[in-house]
């Protein structure tokens, strides 16, 4: 970590920090929230959808999770609010989510025996791919996650352009590059317990992409579990998301031991 300064928090007992650190190079900024009720907590990586602006992480959000008692850390991605470089929807900015888990492993009030991710909407990907090349991670949760970059492509015709731009060409011309960014490819590798939570009507990551990768999980028996809602769209309910924040979070400290194949 390369800067860490204390900015105003909206909870009393936890302290919110904007960082700065490194990333194959790059300067890349994030939050960091802390409670200060104890020692030691389970570490909690949350990996943001969206790119650039859209998608950005919320305040509110890194503290809710914080205050379910988890030492949160939440990147921007390479690019974002004064940090250096480019995102390139889940290609090399993938390293900026690997950085930022070996960054909270090590912060000296995160129980290494307790690890975890989050990702939500194309932090979905981001978050398997960090599970994937991090063994010691006790669970993985995608919500309303996407899991085959090719789909996106496929349903999110508004997207295309971009992903075009950023990834540089269509499927069809480069499908090195998009099998690249679908980590359901290589759900075998996970070695964690996975979580799915996802809206049946999610507009924006349709239902599809949780059933695939609920079907790859079991297909390489890798633990999953699934939380289905089928009047929910890709934001939940205010009142009905803190609900299943909460279980969510109680569902990650019970993994303390991670699967091992």
């Amino acid at each position: 970590m390369i800067n860490k300064i204390r900015i105003p928090s909206p909870h009393p007992r936890i302290h919110l920090y904007l960082i700065l650190y490194m990333s194959s190079g790059y300067l890349v900024k994030g939050y960091m929230a802390i409670p200060q009720w104890g020692q030691k907590f389970p570490g909690l990586l949350y990996l943001r959808g969206g790119i650039k602006s859209v998608g950005m992480v919320r305040v509110q959000r890194v503290i809710q999770w914080a205050a379910e008692g988890m030492v949160v850390m939440a990147p921007f991605y390479r690019g974002n609010k004064g940090g250096q470089g480019q995102e390139d929807f889940c290609g090399s900015d993938r390293e900026d989510a690997f950085s930022a888990f070996d960054l909270l492993k090590e912060h000296p009030q995160v129980d290494p025996t307790s690890l975890h991710i989050l990702g939500f909407s194309r932090g979905g990907v981001m978050a398997l791919l960090t599970a994937i090349e991090r063994p010691e991670v006790n669970s993985v949760t995608c919500w309303n996650g996407v899991s085959d970059m090719v789909l996106t492509y496929e349903e999110r015709i508004d997207l295309r352009r971009m992903m075009k731009r950023v990834i540089g060409g269509t499927p069809n011309k480069y499908p090195e590059r998009y099998a690249w960014r679908t980590p359901l490819l290589s759900v075998a590798k996970i070695k964690a317990h996975v979580l799915i939570i996802h809206g049946e009507k999610d507009e924006h990551v349709s239902v599809r992409h949780a059933y695939r990768l609920e079907k790859a999980c079991k297909d390489s028996g890798v633990p999953v579990s699934s939380w289905y809602y089928p009047t929910f769209f890709h934001h939940f309910p205010l009142s009905e998301q803190r609900i299943i924040l909460s279980r969510a979070a109680t569902w990650m400290k019970e993994r303390v031991l991670h699967y091992k194949v």
